[in-house]
């Protein structure tokens, strides 16, 4: 997917929602369990359910690993339905991956060759040469990590050198010397708030991914107020607070309200269409 491509998405659509697939067989609504794949199941039933009010799904790999190649396949069935059913809806497969150069490049070829998938989440702590593998593919994405929503982002991430910039500006600054706004996102959580400012002065033109709103606390209102570009500019991801919003045999049809809902409040914070 083009970078004009998800902005017309964004505008058709009037939203810019991200629904996070992060399905835990032991969340699930019991009933599923019968099923022969309960967390296939899941993920159809949620897509089904909530693809009119957003453009973009993102199931994170932890929960699929964490059942051995049951979840792998899972995922890879996902994906494959997404692919098949709601093409027009972009995929970001949260894997936070990062290595050497190698091991990059099999990671890039795993999840743009094998499963083509839109976009990945890449760390990016071992510099250049773990993250440009990945950007060798014309119409993939590198989402990297830059503020994350955790409390541990404190630690390292807004550290300040002796000139008093602090690391995820450094990582901003010098990831733009790799990729541009047509294939690189930043993670930037919701959570905070007018740091987004710091942000967009760096990085005007980006799309964000955006985790945080919901559970973790994040207010929607703040990540637009001091992130929206003319041009959207943000992906913003919901998981727990949408597909987990009901545990009885109604749990798609809630999880579509909750995703309307946040839609609908999406719809009037977005700028007027150019």
């Amino acid at each position: 997917m083009t970078r004009q491509e998800l902005i017309d998405q964004i505008f058709e659509k009037k939203t810019f929602l991200c629904v996070g697939l992060d399905t835990d067989i032991k969340k699930i609504p019991q009933h599923l369990l019968k099923e022969e794949d309960p967390i296939f199941a899941f993920n159809k039933a949620i897509i089904d359910a909530t693809a009119p009010y957003c453009v973009a799904y993102k199931p994170n790999l932890a929960f699929y690993e964490s059942m051995g190649v049951k979840g792998w396949i899972s995922f890879e069935k996902t994906i494959t339905y997404l692919n098949e059913n709601y093409p027009q809806h972009f995929i970001i497969a949260d894997a936070k991956r990062g290595d050497i150069g190698n091991t990059s490049a099999m990671y890039a070829r795993t999840f743009f060759e094998e499963m083509n998938i839109d976009s990945l989440t890449v760390a990016p702590y071992m510099g250049e040469d773990s993250v440009t593998p990945f950007l060798q593919y014309e119409g993939k994405w590198v989402i990297l990590l830059a503020l994350t929503s955790n409390k541990g982002s404190h630690d390292f991430q807004l550290t300040a050198d002796t000139k008093g910039e602090r690391l995820f500006e450094k990582v901003l600054r010098k990831s733009l010397e790799w990729g541009n706004a047509d294939n690189m996102m930043y993670v930037v959580g919701a959570t905070q708030g007018q740091m987004f400012e710091d942000i967009r002065k760096i990085v005007p033109n980006h799309f964000l991914l955006v985790p945080g709103v919901g559970a973790q606390g994040g207010s929607l209102e703040d990540v637009c107020k001091y992130g929206m570009t003319p041009d959207c500019g943000l992906i913003v991801n919901s998981s727990r607070a949408i597909i987990y919003a009901d545990s009885t045999e109604n749990f798609a049809n809630i999880a579509a309200e909750e995703a309307q809902k946040v839609a609908q409040q999406m719809a009037q914070l977005l700028p007027a269409k150019k």
